[in-house]
């Protein structure tokens, strides 16, 4: 989301109380959330050399009903128990964890994928667990959505967040000129850096999806108070921040297009060992 500014090394996953916040309202998060790209879903399962997935932190279920979709098999790790029980009410098999602890139990998998959560797993311990649980060939796939608010909404919401939560681990900046689209680069390199770090994988291949949404205001609204700055804080302070985007989405119109990117990276494991 594009409430989460990037640094040189970016480390979400050390946030442990914003990773597991997502859960307060689930069927907010499944109903406002975008499915992926369908060429995401395409070159991922053209990439696998089968069709047995393991989707970390499915969270709804969303990107696991695509996967399922175009065939595949998916069991769901999800750490936040809130969100595993809805993701299995609508037909995804969930086991609660969190992939660093997740016992796979001799298991193994053609390809791990991780919709806009990966960046909540040790990027070192996540490569490696990875490495242990993919079979040879099998496909590595972290992906994730990031879309730029119109100028006036980021600027209010970042004066909102300085004044409401100022302590808060996300914080909405933007550099002038930046594109808030960019801002998943570094985390999808700090992945790619854990990968290479870990030994049995092909080199990461990095790569970009570009598209538009178009949502209402109140959809809009809806979707804020799913990002992690938000679902982490108290209610009145949700109510404060909202407050203020509200606001400044009053002077742009009624529907909102908003540019999006989807990141993602694609790495094999090419150590035949078991």
């Amino acid at each position: 989301m594009s409430a989460i500014s990037s640094s040189p090394r970016p480390e979400p996953h050390l946030h442990r109380r914003v990773a597991e916040s997502f859960g307060t309202d689930p069927g907010r998060y499944d109903r406002t959330r975008p499915s992926y790209p369908d060429a995401l879903i395409e070159r991922i399962v053209a990439a696998s050399p089968g069709t047995e997935f393991l989707d970390v932190g499915c969270g709804t279920g969303i990107e696991a009903r695509q996967f399922l979709a175009a065939g595949c098999t998916v069991l769901g790790v999800e750490a936040d128990p809130r969100m595993a029980d809805f993701a299995r009410g609508t037909g995804v098999e969930v086991e609660v964890a969190t992939f660093e602890a997740w016992e796979p139990a001799g298991r193994s998998f053609d390809a791990i994928v991780s919709g806009t959560a990966w960046h909540w797993v040790d990027p070192v311990e996540g490569a490696a667990k990875a490495a242990r649980v993919l079979r040879p060939g099998g496909v590595l796939a972290p992906f994730g959505h990031v879309f730029q608010l119109p100028p006036p909404v980021t600027d209010a919401l970042a004066a909102a967040y300085r004044r409401v939560a100022p302590d808060s681990p996300i914080t909405v900046t933007q550099r002038p000129g930046a594109s808030a689209l960019d801002g998943y680069q570094a985390l999808y390199a700090r992945a790619a850096d854990g990968i290479r770090e870990t030994a049995g994988f092909s080199e990461p291949e990095l790569w970009r999806y570009d598209w538009e949404h178009s949502c209402s205001r109140d959809e809009l609204l809806d979707l804020l108070a799913t990002s992690g700055g938000l679902s982490s804080l108290p209610p009145d302070q949700v109510t404060e921040l909202l407050a203020a985007v509200g606001a400044a989405l009053g002077e742009i119109g009624d529907t909102i297009t908003l540019p999006y990117a989807t990141w993602g990276l694609t790495a094999h494991r090419t150590d035949t060992r078991r």
